[in-house]
Order: structure tokens, then sequence, then C-alpha cells
């Protein structure tokens, strides 16, 4: 699947750069957050208000082929953009963990589920912890399911 529209990159250079050279070399490149080791995946989603198709680098926290996206934006007292983004359209996500790109089903985790996903994430990174602690809100913990 390919999400039809026009793509419009990050305005954050880094972020464009790593996308473009993780989807250029099919995941053998960019496929760390930054200089840390932490594997990241792709997930590429529609604006909800734009149409627009957008793609974001998050840290690969997977599990039994689900993977976690943690919406926590540095523990930012608010949401990502993103995170609206895959609630208003859960079916119309891929996810790219290594050479292509896959379509996955989008939910949020709450109660155990989210304390379970949580544990994990905070295993793969632990800041996610420090930027709870930051913020007033509770961080949301979606799942990627493959279909």
């Amino acid at each position: 699947m390919t999400i039809e529209g026009t793509y419009v990159p990050s305005p954050s250079q880094w972020v464009r750069e790593q996308i473009e050279a993780y989807e250029r070399s099919g995941g053998t490149e960019a496929n760390t957050l930054l200089d840390t080791g932490i594997p990241v995946i792709i997930v590429t989603m529609k604006g909800r208000n734009s149409g627009n198709v957008r793609k974001i680098a998050l840290m690969r926290v997977e599990h039994d082929g689900e993977y976690a996206l943690v919406a926590s934006m540095g523990g930012a007292p608010t949401n990502p953009v993103w995170y609206y983004n895959l609630v208003a359209d859960p079916r119309n996500v891929t996810v790219q963990d290594g050479p292509a790109p896959f379509e996955v089903t989008v939910r949020e985790v709450t109660g155990d589920e989210r304390t379970v996903w949580w544990a994990r994430s905070v295993a793969v990174f632990p800041n996610y912890a420090g930027y709870q602690e930051k913020t007033a809100r509770t961080i949301p913990v979606l799942i990627a399911a493959p279909r």
C-alpha cells in the first residue's frame, strides 16, 4: 500500500534527511536515532486537516510483530500533531522497519495494556520516563498492528 497524496517533509532538516536516507537505503542507513544506536521505524500517515502525506521516525519498540508509537513530544504539555493524525485515520498508516513499508492499523492502549507497552517503551528508550515526569498529561501509547 502506498498512501496517496502530496508528501510534505518534516520542517526539521535532520528528520527529513533521516527519513530520506532510511527509505532510500531500505532501512540499512539512518536506522537509529542520531548517534544513540537506538533503532527507529518510519511511520507514514495522512494529515487529518491537510490530507498531505506525513512521515515520522519513532523509536523501534516491537513485540510479537506489533509496534508501540509513543506520543511523547519530549514531555511537552500537548500531544504531537501526528498523534491526532493517527487517531483520525488509524487504517491509512504504514510502518517501515527494514526494506519496505507495510500496512498497519493503529489503536491507542489504556490500563494494564498501556502499562505493559509503556514498560517495553521505557526499556528501549529510558528518556520516556523523564518525559512523563515533565508533563501533567499521560503520554499516549498507540499500537501499530500489521494487517
